[in-house]
């Protein structure tokens, strides 16, 4: 009896663990991102997001570089730290993957083929 409430206890504590940990990576990504995409065949492209953190999952916005409207993210995704961005410009449907290098910077790739460098921009 008392293995399983050993168990029990480590399993909770594991599962608050978890929960709490991707609360502060969701809330992590919170704000304002430029992000430099380099190598395209366009060239080196700046891509903007504005992210909000909501009940623990990312939402946003990004800015189209051909228009500079604001255009809705199509899906986001956080999973192990690694943040999922998916939006289309020009009819392609695009992914960028985004990790925390620290506070204000992250590294990432464009459709695992394009690096990139973001930089939180600050109010």
């Amino acid at each position: 009896m008392k293995s399983f409430k050993l168990f029990a206890a480590v399993l909770v504590a594991t599962l608050l663990f978890s929960i709490s940990s991707n609360a502060q990576t969701s809330a992590y990504y919170a704000g304002k991102w430029d992000v430099l995409v380099k190598g395209t065949p366009q060239g080196d492209v700046h891509l903007k997001f504005a992210l909000a953190d909501s009940a623990s999952t990312i939402k946003g916005t990004y800015t189209d570089p051909e228009s500079n409207k604001e255009m809705p993210l199509t899906k986001t995704e956080l999973k192990d730290g690694k943040l999922t961005l998916n939006f289309t410009i020009q009819q392609y449907d695009l992914s960028l993957v985004l990790n925390k290098k620290d506070e204000d910077n992250v590294t990432g790739s464009l459709m695992g083929m394009f690096e990139s460098t973001g930089v939180r921009v600050k109010p």
